[in-house]
């Protein structure tokens, strides 16, 4: 339905939105916008909300907001919103506002998704001259100030992904008495903000506000271009903003002529009754219900990339060939041959990208001779591409239009040696779709690792308002472009990545197949990456590295492989050189991870310990699929006894490895007691109901 639909007018000041799992409440009161009153997972459950407006736009002009403070909140356009009906089914509530004044009219859309609810709102230019929008709000809510919550966030670099925070909100936002002050309005903040077009490159675009005595709140900024997200004071109450690109944050505007729309990008939401892995839960099952699932990878099939601590983009096929033929035998299902196969030997193949043509000095007898060892040894082919990025020595940084590569003042913008595409021109576009679909016809590929290596910056100004306003427009149109390459190779896997996990959102993750989730090469300084991943990415998403190495024990071994077992595993490493005992671990690894694969892909993350810490010594992920689960513990430090008060009356039961020690398992009361040895060591426990 667009935004000029006719709507339901409910002259009720107040009206409900009941579904199983969501219960919504909304007043639209003549004197002030719609507001979310109620949400919560019942209608006897208690609200997580208190009343606040859905909505803030924020436009150019006289006044453009209402009050000054620090955050995106009080816009004098969103003030002056009103209601102008609504309707909804059993997936969609549509509520429409209007301020003739500033010439707006809004169409707000809540779709259910799974235990969820994905927000959008488009901004209509209803009057008769141009409009700019500065900033669009994607989900707006409140809760009481009671003290109830923490808060919890994640930051993120390249090999350090996923550090979570957790403090209460009394601390991060402090009491300064408004009262002792005339009753004005605190302006206490605090917000993350993403910075270029890495996505996730230092912090992570979801949060939850966590409570054990009220419910909890968690949301998702879905967007691969900027983002912000905050928590602000606001009176008896503390209001969570979500939003996409902003004037203020990321130089974005958007000039809207008359009858023309604006649709901010999507912000998932969830409520839940209970705590922080309560709320993670919820966005587990929110995430699961958004993504494009197809059959291709419905087998969640294992696969062997040739980079990580093994080629680092130099392959060959010698090097390659007892690769092939070790990753089959240990159960690899997928090979993947990564970065350089298109570039001379010793050549700097990151600045020379862009055409993706084979480098026929690399491969003897052809890379198709590669391929076909593959295919000879039971597994799937695939390569890498960086489709975005064109290296200032490529061909193809001459042969495409200028208005096909992002640019500032009518300069290209060029970071470490590469321009970037602009997948809003058909240019740039057709180069790809021409890549795609000649690499997949030529080498019969059934896997392609799409990877991002660089931050270019704000935006591009071609073609946009503002370069915040390019950046989104590009962003969306690679999310379409992957669309329709899914489309014409339905039995193609795509993976995501972004120098690791620095592009890890689900803008993309809702069309991709598996994210890698780091680049980090230390497998000890993995763990607190492989087990924070659930928080960001489905378990059957978290391509979790398993790299083994000859210069190993076995008990660093099994330490390695224990990452992959617990995601989407992704196995990298020198298999051809491992001992025997070494292997048999790889591939008992392999096997349990295949056994357990379908049921990883229903399962919730559960923390026993807590989200990691970057120097914990003890580390711990549940993955919770109701009446079984799966525990993986590692230790990194000294030999240690750890309580597990979540699992009490639980049975553990030790999965992995069974070639080695047993680790000792006692109860205090009902409660397991697991004696840890000093590491690096780690086992995989079973735990049953």
């Amino acid at each position: 339905m667009t935004s000029q639909a006719p709507l339901h007018r409910d002259e009720d000041p107040v009206f409900e939105w009941a579904l199983p799992g969501l219960h919504l409440k909304f007043d639209h009161r003549d004197d002030r916008p719609v507001r979310l009153v109620r949400l919560a997972t019942a209608p006897e459950a208690p609200s997580a909300a208190a009343p606040w407006a859905i909505i803030d736009v924020i436009t150019a002009g006289v006044e453009h907001r209402a009050s000054n403070d620090q955050g995106l909140l009080y816009s004098s356009a969103g003030q002056r919103l009103r209601y102008a009906g609504h309707e909804s089914d059993e997936t969609e509530l549509r509520i429409r506002q209007r301020a003739p004044e500033f010439g707006l009219e809004v169409l707000s859309v809540f779709r259910v998704a799974g235990p969820g609810l994905q927000i959008r709102h488009t901004v209509r230019n209803v009057a008769d001259r141009s409009l700019v929008l500065l900033s669009v709000s994607s989900a707006l809510v409140a809760v009481p100030a009671d003290g109830a919550h923490d808060l919890l966030w994640g930051e993120s670099e390249w090999r350090a992904e996923g550090r979570w925070r957790q403090r209460p909100l009394s601390e991060l936002l402090p009491d300064i008495d408004p009262a002792m002050h005339g009753g004005q309005h605190p302006r206490g903040l605090f917000s993350l903000t993403s910075h270029g077009s890495w996505s996730t490159g230092s912090f992570l675009p979801t949060g939850v506000l966590a409570a054990e005595t009220v419910p909890s709140i968690a949301w998702q900024v879905e967007t691969s271009a900027s983002w912000h997200w905050e928590v602000a004071q606001t009176g008896s109450t503390v209001t969570l903003g979500v939003h996409g690109a902003t004037d203020r944050h990321h130089q974005f505007a958007a000039r809207l002529a008359p009858g023309e729309e604006f649709t901010s990008v999507p912000a998932g939401l969830c409520v839940a009754d209970g705590g922080r892995d309560a709320a993670f839960a919820a966005l587990t099952g929110y995430r699961r219900a958004i993504r494009e699932v197809r059959p291709v990878d419905a087998r969640l099939p294992v696969v062997y990339n040739d980079y990580m601590n093994t080629l680092m983009g130099e392959p060959s096929t010698e090097k390659l060939l007892p690769l092939i033929e070790s990753a089959a035998e240990a159960g690899a299902e997928y090979f993947c041959i990564d970065a350089g196969w298109y570039a001379t030997p010793g050549s700097a193949w990151w600045v020379g990208a862009g055409e993706w043509l084979e480098a026929p000095e690399r491969f003897t007898g052809g890379l198709l001779s590669v391929i076909d060892a593959i295919r000879a040894n039971g597994m799937r082919p695939g390569l890498w591409l960086e489709p975005e990025a064109v290296g200032f020595e490529s061909a193809m940084a001459e042969r495409l239009p200028e208005e096909a590569f992002f640019q500032r003042f009518g300069e290209r913008v060029i970071v470490a040696g590469n321009f970037q595409l602009d997948l809003r021109h058909p240019a740039a576009r057709a180069h790809l779709d021409e890549t795609v679909d000649r690499l997949v016809d030529e080498f019969g590929l059934e896997f392609i690792k799409l990877d991002y290596n660089r931050n270019i910056g704000g935006g591009t100004d071609v073609d946009a308002d503002a370069p915040g306003a390019g950046l989104l427009g590009h962003t969306r149109a690679f999310r379409d472009w992957l669309l329709g390459v899914h489309a014409r190779h339905p039995g193609v896997l795509f993976e995501n990545c972004g120098s690791g996990a620095l592009r890890m959102d689900y803008n993309l993750l809702s069309v991709a197949h598996l994210q890698s989730t780091s680049d980090q090469e230390d497998f000890r300084k993995y763990a607190p990456i492989a087990a924070a991943a659930p928080a960001s990415v489905l378990p059957e998403q978290a391509g979790n590295w398993a790299y083994p190495a000859a210069s190993m024990g076995l008990e660093e071994t099994a330490f390695a492989m224990t990452a992959g077992v617990m995601g989407r595993l992704y196995l990298s490493g020198f298999l051809n050189e491992l001992s025997a005992e070494q292997s048999d671990l790889v591939r008992e690894a392999i096997a349990l991870h295949k056994d357990w694969r379908h049921r990883i892909a229903g399962s919730h993350p559960v923390w026993p310990l807590g989200l990691p810490g970057w120097g914990d010594e003890v580390i711990a992920l549940q993955l919770d699929t109701g009446s079984e689960s799966l525990l993986a513990l590692w230790s990194r430090g000294e030999a240690a006894e750890v309580a597990l008060p979540g699992l009490r009356g639980r049975d553990l039961k030790q999965a992995y490895p069974v070639a080695l020690p047993e680790w000792t398992i006692r109860t205090d009361g009902e409660t397991p007691v697991v004696e840890l040895p000093a590491g690096p060591a780690a086992r995989i426990f079973t735990v049953q109901r």
